[in-house]
């Protein structure tokens, strides 16, 4: 893709479209390998996260039920929130920064959760230092992302040509 003619508009719609895709993507993903044992899933890492700067537990541990299940609609928003803001950044990047496509946007995963599971959450405390996290959530967390930013790429790429069909076709 060229940096000319980028329609930011389109990119950033294919972006928040492919991050609540790739969003659903991961949630699948961390059902067949969850990345934290139940102990340490009671307060996950985005409860945590706002429990740090000053939001009430009542509040980051607010549930819905759904089928006889509790699920936490914050922790949700938070992984929404979060998924859809790099989907977003990815959409747009992918334009100027055409090297954050490598591997289909897995390189890009991969630096994300490297940034935030091992160097930004591990400061803040809001997760434990990489070192003393298990084998198995580096495993769920690194492919998780991987396969996340590849499916980010894979929709962002399909809702942004569709967007700009007629924009292409018309030269305008």
């Amino acid at each position: 893709m060229t940096t000319r003619n980028v329609n930011l508009k389109a990119a950033l719609i294919a972006g928040g479209v492919a991050g609540i895709i790739s969003g659903l993507v991961k949630l699948g993903w961390e059902n067949v390998l969850p990345p934290r044992t139940p102990e340490r899933d009671q307060t996950n890492p985005p409860q945590q996260l706002l429990q740090q700067v000053g939001i009430p537990a009542s509040i980051t541990h607010a549930t819905y039920t759904y089928s006889g299940q509790q699920l936490p609609f914050v922790s949700y928003l938070v992984h929404f929130g979060f998924s859809t803001s790099f989907a977003m950044l990815y959409s747009v990047g992918e334009h100027y920064v055409p090297a954050i496509r490598a591997g289909q946007g897995t390189a890009f995963g991969l630096f994300v959760w490297g940034a935030f599971h091992h160097g930004i959450m591990p400061a803040m405390h809001t997760i434990p230092r990489a070192k003393d996290q298990p084998l198995e959530e580096h495993i769920s967390e690194g492919l998780g992302h991987a396969i996340w930013m590849w499916t980010n790429d894979i929709v962002s790429n399909q809702v942004y040509q569709q967007l700009t069909k007629n924009q292409n076709k018309t030269g305008k």
